[in-house]
């Protein structure tokens, strides 16, 4: 089996990963952003995927998102999984941190981590990276004073020194991930009698009415089906119109679960179910 996660070696994607099971005797590969982690399940350049796809400080990944509702329509949450998050602040050799110049790192973490940033090192600068591990690569071959934000294992595997352990926010920092597979995929997890999730999008050009939402989400409340999150995103090309991201409890076989989200169609033009998978 092939399975797929957010690269390079030494993210917290990778770390996830390999608390599952499933890694063993699997062939971990890693791609170079979210979008084409996800896309490898599109293409079936493999066989699963294990991508974040919210965290309890910065709340949604709108890359993982935006491609399950945009390019990947043949891809289905088939299960998840949530790891507390430590991001750390490393660099290639011991640093003051007034010394720092640039801190690198993902976005989220970057955003997981500004209270500290702010606070113990306001005159580095920001810079974005495609990953954790990929910022703890730069920043061990950068001649610059730099520093990333990053996990432990990175910071290991690339050689570099760990100057504060811990900076993130919120020391209950965690991260939910999702596995993903081809629709239609066997879910994973312990299916013996544990907790099921389902995730749908839905959207319509009632969006602007007064009301409509509310109508959309009363077909869940009236059922008695408990949301778990509901998120929005932009649609592509429509300024003011959204997609919504929604996550209930509760398996597609319930009735309750079923009517809910066939009844959606009397208000959307758009609803697709993401997948029905056991709950973390």
């Amino acid at each position: 089996m092939r399975l797929g996660y957010l690269g390079p070696p030494g993210t917290f994607s990778e770390e996830a990963l390999r608390a599952s099971p499933l890694h063993d005797q699997a062939e971990l590969v890693p791609y170079a952003s979210i979008h084409e982690t996800v896309m490898a399940v599109e293409e079936r350049a493999v066989d699963r995927a294990l991508v974040p796809i919210e965290n309890a400080l910065e709340g949604g990944v709108t890359a993982t998102l935006d491609a399950l509702a945009g390019d990947a329509r043949d891809v289905a949450i088939v299960g998840e999984a949530v790891m507390a998050i430590r991001n750390c602040l490393v660099a290639r050799d011991e640093l003051a941190l007034a010394d720092i110049a640039a801190v690198v790192s993902h976005p989220q973490p970057l955003a997981q981590c500004a209270r500290f940033l702010r606070a113990e090192l306001p005159q580095a600068e920001a810079r974005p990276a495609t990953s954790t591990a990929e910022a703890v690569r730069i920043v061990a071959g950068a001649q610059e004073p730099w520093a990333a934000l990053g996990p432990r294992t990175a910071a290991e595997r690339y050689g570099c020194r760990i100057l504060r352990d811990g900076v993130d926010d919120d020391p209950d920092n965690s991260t939910r991930f999702v596995w993903l597979g081809r629709a239609g995929s066997e879910p994973i997890g312990d299916d013996r009698g544990s907790a099921w999730k389902t995730s749908v999008i839905f959207a319509g050009a009632g969006d602007a009415q007064p009301g409509w939402l509310v109508r959309c989400l009363s077909e869940f409340a009236f059922r008695g089906v408990n949301l778990t999150k509901i998120e929005s995103r932009p649609r592509r090309g429509r300024l003011g119109h959204y997609l919504f991201h929604v996550d209930m409890e509760g398996h597609t076989d319930e009735p309750a679960v079923a009517d809910a989200v066939k009844a959606l169609h009397a208000h959307c033009e758009e609803v697709r179910l993401l997948g029905t998978y056991p709950a973390a």
